[in-house]
């Protein structure tokens, strides 16, 4: 009679082990905090927040808490992660150590994070720099999207309000730099708001838009290389005054509401004015169409140079169609101030924007699932701490990944990438990480390490 041993072979489990490193493939996100400078670069502009005689460098403890949200943590203590492999990440300060820092940088409420700020926008032109072709910013141009995202809370927390979605909680903007189609994207601004605040805020927007702005390269500041996108939440007057503000000359491609006054002047559209619209692909998309109405509603009250381009479709299985929607098919409608150009190429181009809804699914696996701090000055400094993890993996793939893997998104870099155990060799006074030959992606792991230690060392 043959024993039955069931579908998975039966192992004998203790502690004790020594030698070997979990999460070893996090190496990948050491190597790109040195080759960017970004340990140098935090570690001097939080110089004024370490005390006399400390032994951790504020820098460092908030790079490893940005480390361990990149892994997958949404709390303070789970940089206890890196704390336990200091053969890859070098000496973790204790928990009561990092929470006294957090409330040290948010009593300094702006002070503190415009020293954060200025330092990944220091690294951010380097990183560029680095990346050369595969830089956002490569062909001269660059896109930035901004959008709100609502960050439930389970507990009283200072701002925590009824949302518009009848939630609890907040409702901050941000923005991401779009890598396009062979990238992801990347974090430059969060601007932390009550739940209650309103979609259609346009203070909010331009204050986030300027945030963004300061994170990128000074050439890339104003002009009609960078490209502002939004849903319709952007499309007020003061927002497109401030981007066509004569100095700045920003280009824009704002959502717009479907008014009455847009309704009517779709109503007069004749037929043969009307363009197959462009599906993801760039090819004709049957059922939907594009058409320009610039100069049909009264405009002389927004920016000169502005272009109203509706789109009408039928709609999805399911979809509920509005009241002003046309015959059935639905509508939208968004302003830009690009000259010339086809109008399915421009439709197109701002349709795109709904990359940043998949930046925002990517930031909620990555710490903004919660706020985790009580303060909204903690929380605001915690917002930053998100934007550096996010922001390392971007620059990860940017700078060491190819093809397919450079669009991997945060949860598939943790799976394939970064769990990856390994052992720890030390010979000829070097350590070495060896992972197994019978991991599926040890040798994307590996080239992506060769990759970054050829890269220069920062000044």
């Amino acid at each position: 009679m043959k024993k039955r041993s069931g579908s998975y072979p039966r192992v004998r489990v203790e502690g004790g082990g020594h030698g070997v490193v979990s999460q070893a493939g996090s190496v990948l996100l050491v190597e790109t905090v040195r080759k960017s400078g970004l340990d140098t670069a935090i570690s001097a502009a939080l110089t004024p927040w370490r005390k006399p005689r400390a032994m951790h460098d504020p820098g460092k403890i908030v790079l490893d808490v940005a480390l361990a949200v990149a892994l997958g943590g949404d709390c303070l203590a789970d940089v206890g992660l890196l704390r336990a492999e200091p053969a890859v990440f070098g000496p973790v300060a204790s928990d009561p150590t990092v929470s006294r820092l957090v409330d040290a940088l948010a009593a300094s409420g702006p002070r503190a994070l415009a020293a954060i700020r200025g330092a990944r926008s220091q690294v951010r032109e380097r990183v560029w720099d680095l990346a050369g072709e595969s830089s956002p910013a490569a062909d001269g141009q660059v896109i930035v999207d901004i959008d709100g995202v609502l960050v439930l809370a389970h507990s009283e927390k200072q701002d925590a309000t009824a949302t518009w979605k009848e939630t609890f909680g907040h409702h901050p903007l941000v923005a991401f730099v779009d890598h396009g189609q062979a990238g992801s994207g990347e974090p430059v601004a969060a601007l932390l708001r009550p739940g209650n605040a309103g979609s259609n805020t346009a203070a909010d927007h331009i204050e986030t838009a300027q945030l963004a702005l300061d994170q990128l390269p000074k050439h890339l500041r104003r002009g009609r290389q960078t490209l502002i996108r939004t849903d319709s939440a952007g499309g007020t007057h003061s927002f497109l005054d401030w981007l066509s503000w004569r100095g700045r000359w920003l280009s824009y491609s704002v959502g717009m509401t479907i008014t009455d006054a847009i309704h009517q002047a779709v109503l007069k559209i004749p037929k043969k004015a009307w363009t197959p619209a462009y599906d993801a692909g760039g090819t004709e998309r049957p059922g939907a169409w594009v058409a320009e109405i610039t100069d049909m509603p009264d405009l002389s009250t927004w920016p000169k140079g502005m272009r109203l381009i509706v789109r009408k479709e039928r709609p999805h299985p399911g979809a509920q169609l509005r009241f002003t929607d046309l015959d059935g098919l639905r509508l939208t409608c968004f302003a830009t101030n690009t000259k010339g150009g086809q109008l399915a190429d421009l439709e197109l181009r701002h349709r795109r924007r709904a990359r940043c809804e998949d930046r925002i699914r990517c930031a909620r696996d990555t710490g903004l699932r919660n706020l985790p701090l009580h303060d909204t000055a903690q929380n605001r400094i915690w917002l930053e701490i998100v934007q550096i993890a996010l922001a390392l993996l971007a620059w990860m793939p940017m700078l060491a990944l190819t093809g397919t893997t450079r669009r991997w998104e945060p949860k598939k870099l943790r799976l394939r990438l970064f769990s990856a155990a390994a052992q720890l060799v030390v010979t000829a006074r070097r350590r070495w990480l060896r992972f197994t030959a019978l991991w599926p992606w040890t040798d994307v792991i590996t080239r992506a390490i060769d990759r970054l230690q050829n890269l220069p060392h920062p000044d």
